[in-house]
């Protein structure tokens, strides 16, 4: 992992509270394995907000770092202010990368800001079906083309399906040749679980989760593992840091509570 001050090429709004920030990391992009990273930005150099924030990586084009994220309080405020040639402290590329997807047919499901690495796996796999979620129309800034495999989904049915993405998820066909990948808050993720479980489809989840350090320090990313051989003593049969083995797990790796 780089520590490097990027540049920041690009900052906009991509839709109503959604952001899209384009960075120039040649360094962090350079180690850069695959969708499933990310990265922990410094928000300020202050101690006004001293704790770093992960950012999933929703696309690397050469030197170039894109993240999406979505405004929730004070430090995404101030990223939304930033300006091209500013620059960020960002700590990266972290964490594993989603696999097996090369010979499977796929779904991809993103909700909330979960949505950037899906997006970043979908460049990979185009040929997937692809749903996206969010709360209302001013949210999403793809197309709905259901003849292209690509479902939006909206909670207050204002654009695509009325729903959720398991909305969607239930109506498709499944066979043991699919694998479902998927990043988004937990009930979404803990719904997904039970679905793969319920039909036998194997899945691939993306863990979102306050971090401080995304090194294993901090132990602010803790995860319940599902472990049946787990020995009572056993601190780390029984837990999992997201930020060291994640954020991608198989579905029955980890518990949601």
């Amino acid at each position: 992992m780089i520590i490097e001050n990027a540049m920041i090429v690009s900052n906009v709004e991509i839709a109503i509270g959604i952001w899209q920030m384009t960075l120039l990391a040649p360094e962090v992009s350079s180690h850069y394995k695959g969708p499933g990273q990310f990265i922990n930005i410094l928000s300020a150099d202050s101690w006004e907000h001293p704790v770093r924030r992960p950012m999933s990586i929703a696309n690397v084009n050469g030197e170039n770092i894109n993240i999406i994220y979505k405004i929730f309080g004070n430090v995404t405020q101030q990223l939304s202010q930033k300006v091209p040639g500013d620059s960020l402290n960002i700590l990266g590329p972290l964490g594993n990368v989603f696999t097996g997807w090369k010979t499977k047919r796929t779904v991809l499901l993103g909700g909330g800001v979960g949505l950037a690495p899906i997006l970043n796996l979908y460049e990979s796999c185009p040929n997937s079906t692809l749903i996206i979620g969010a709360r209302t129309a001013d949210e999403h800034f793809m197309e709905h083309e259901p003849g292209k495999n690509i479902f939006l989904t909206t909670d207050d049915g204002s654009l695509g399906v009325a729903g959720n993405v398991l909305t969607v998820l239930e109506n498709l066909d499944f066979n043991d040749q699919i694998i479902i990948y998927a990043c988004g808050p937990k009930p979404m993720l803990k719904a997904i679980q039970h679905f793969a479980a319920k039909n036998s489809v194997k899945a691939q989840l993306s863990v979102e989760s306050y971090m401080g350090c995304g090194l294993g320090l901090c132990q602010g990313c803790v995860i319940e593992r599902q472990n049946e051989q787990m020995k009572k003593h056993s601190y780390h049969e029984k837990y999992t840091l997201v930020c060291m083995d994640g954020p991608v797990y198989w579905s029955n790796e980890v518990c949601f509570g």
